[in-house]
């Protein structure tokens, strides 16, 4: 079983969400994704590697590895989490120095490729760990992995577009909550709410339906919609 996933994101209107390069620039958007994040709830978070580095608070871990080698299984530094915070990291990149991001503890998605060096880092610094695939992420997998080993009902997807166009190509995102500013970006170069590492042609999601569930204007002449996916 997998939990609902609920991908939320706020762009510009050209859907573009590095806030800093948007046209006119909003002063008040800055905690709109907080807000919203809030109002859907959820039992964990869940971004890529590029958005989780920006919480790390160490430039790396070090080579040694520990006197045992480690299995490649589960590691909970806890299980009594309200919400937990889920990151993407492939290859084990990320170097914490945190246990936790605003209070959610942190949880990293690995391959099993990733050394034991950094899985004895990742212990010393109290962040749990799992695997979902050898060498390549398997997202279904993991999405089952969360559900059975944490309970995990309800996963707020949120970028960046990479991660979540990674999600939506294999089928697994059930809604989309989208806030749109009246902003525009308007040039190349910056993150889509849905993206990809290389350029792609022809249908790239299996997405058979959407259908329009709520539409709010926000404070500002922002619109947040959501929508039910269907995927075939």
């Amino acid at each position: 079983m997998k939990p609902h996933v609920i991908c939320h994101m706020v762009s510009s209107v050209d859907g573009r969400t590095w806030q800093s390069r948007q046209r006119p620039a909003r002063e008040k958007s800055g905690n709109l994704f907080e807000v919203l994040h809030d109002k859907l709830g959820g039992d964990a978070w869940l971004v890529g590697r590029v958005t989780g580095r920006e919480f790390a608070k160490r430039d790396s871990y070090p080579a040694t590895p520990p006197r045992e080698p480690l299995p490649r299984t589960p590691w909970f530094a806890t299980r009594d989490a309200r919400v937990w915070g889920v990151v993407l990291d492939a290859e084990g990149k990320i170097a914490w120095g945190r246990a936790d991001i605003g209070g959610d503890p942190i949880l990293v998605v690995l391959t099993e490729a990733v050394p034991d060096s950094h899985l004895a880092a990742l212990r010393a610094d109290g962040v749990s760990y799992v695997f979902a695939g050898e060498r390549e992420l398997d997202l279904a997998r993991l999405l089952e992995i969360l559900n059975r080993e944490l309970g995990i009902e309800r996963l707020l997807l949120e970028g960046g577009g990479k991660a979540n166009g990674s999600f939506l190509r294999a089928g697994l995102i059930d809604e989309l909550s989208l806030a749109i500013v009246p902003t525009v970006d308007g040039a190349r170069g910056g993150p889509y709410v849905f993206d990809s590492a290389t350029e792609m042609q022809g249908p790239t999601a299996p997405v058979t339906a959407m259908t329009l569930k709520s539409c709010e204007r926000l404070e500002g002449d922002a619109l947040w919609l959501r929508y039910d996916i269907v995927n075939g």
